[in-house]
């Protein structure tokens, strides 16, 4: 199951950088990871300082 980032975001930017898979980017009005190339690894969960991602 892939993360999901909510509206929490303030788009920092520091989970895409901490994706291995580089399934995260800048969406319409905050960060957001593409489910299909999410691996699930929960990397990116860590990194976020408003605890933004969550298991989907």
């Amino acid at each position: 199951m892939a993360r999901k980032i909510t509206d929490t975001c303030v788009s920092c930017g520091a989970c895409e950088s901490s994706c291995p898979v580089g399934a995260i980017s800048m969406g319409d009005s905050h960060m957001v990871i593409d489910a299909s190339a999410c691996i699930d690894c929960g990397a990116c969960e860590g990194t976020c300082p408003t605890g933004a991602i969550e298991a989907e």
